[in-house]
């Protein structure tokens, strides 16, 4: 992978340019004193709707709208704080991704350190950033005190396992994580219904309000990430389902299509071993990606880390 010809599927988020060598194969120490399935929010079993039949990108498998039984099981009411992944770095000793690369992924608006950066060729938003990792989110001059709320961002696929094995939990599956953001509701585009988000409000979500990527007017109260209970909880109790953070689910990425450019892309995620991303992130806007929806979805890299991807922990019931 070349972080100068990024995928048009990941046009929200760059791909690691190089693979790091496996872990070591030691097991983490126990878990902490964290009590994350005990504030975990149960989530009825049932028909799971899918995908939509009404896809605005196709090429990322929005479609078709399937149904898919789940189980009951729990899911975390927030997205992991930055508190919370601290006690588990703390208890564990644990290296993240970006950490052992020495670099993440930044949006140009928010670096804080470095002077010279390089960009993404397509999508110079982005840029590498030393330095930058989930406790220094925005470069090595920014740090996390005061955001211990906020959701950890700077994680990997392969660190979101890493927390949820020794938190005694794991990544929701697509299916999961749709009929929970779904909070009860059907055939709906958001957790809260179909009424689209304007740069005007109501605001329900943390999404880019103005031109994307030059101007944020932070008209929902946030100029880049926010607090993980910021706004209303959908019908289950669960917040920034939405927006905020892009959330890693257990799943590969997979478009579910015969059509030639499909097999393109699933060609491509096979080799690459691209996971699923859902949930869409603070820099989304309909102008640009409208990756917001409900049924939207990404592919990335399992080591691959930026400053708006996180991830929510599942419990089985």
């Amino acid at each position: 992978m070349s972080e100068t010809t990024p995928a048009p599927e990941s046009c929200c988020a760059p791909p690691a340019p190089l693979v790091l060598p496996p872990r070591p194969a030691a097991p983490l120490p126990k878990r902490g004193n964290l009590s994350l399935r005990e504030k975990a929010i149960a989530i009825p079993g049932g028909m799971a709707e899918v995908g939509t039949d009404k896809p605005y990108l196709p090429i990322d498998g929005e479609g078709p709208m399937r149904l898919v039984r789940v189980k009951p099981f729990l899911i975390g009411e927030t997205a992991v704080t930055n508190a919370e992944f601290a006690e588990f770095v703390k208890a564990t000793g644990f290296t993240t991704e970006a950490e052992r690369f020495g670099w993440s992924f930044v949006f140009h608006h928010y670096v804080e350190g470095p002077k010279e950066t390089s960009g993404v060729v397509g999508i110079e938003w982005w840029r590498r950033v030393d330095g930058a990792a989930w406790n220094h989110p925005n470069g090595p001059a920014s740090d996390i005190t005061g955001k211990e709320d906020y959701p950890v961002v700077h994680v990997s696929w392969n660190d979101a396992v890493a927390f949820a094995a020794w938190a005694g939990g794991r990544l929701p599956t697509e299916a999961e994580w749709e009929h929970a953001a779904r909070g009860g509701l059907k055939g709906k585009i958001y957790p809260w219904g179909d009424e689209h988000p304007t740069d005007e409000g109501p605001y329900r979500v943390n999404i880019w309000q103005g031109r994307f990527p030059d101007l944020d007017t932070g008209g929902d109260g946030y100029r880049g990430l926010a607090p993980a209970r910021a706004f209303e909880p959908n019908g289950y109790g669960l917040y920034n389902m939405n927006g905020n953070t892009w959330e890693w689910n257990a799943d590969a990425f997979r478009v579910r299509s015969l059509k030639r450019e499909a097999k393109a892309v699933n060609d491509k995620a096979r080799a690459e071993n691209r996971k699923l991303l859902k949930g869409g992130s603070h820099l989304c806007h309909a102008s640009y990606c409208h990756r917001y929806r409900i049924a939207a979805r990404m592919g990335n890299t399992p080591d691959s880390t930026t400053g708006h991807a996180g991830f929510r922990l599942a419990f089985d019931a």
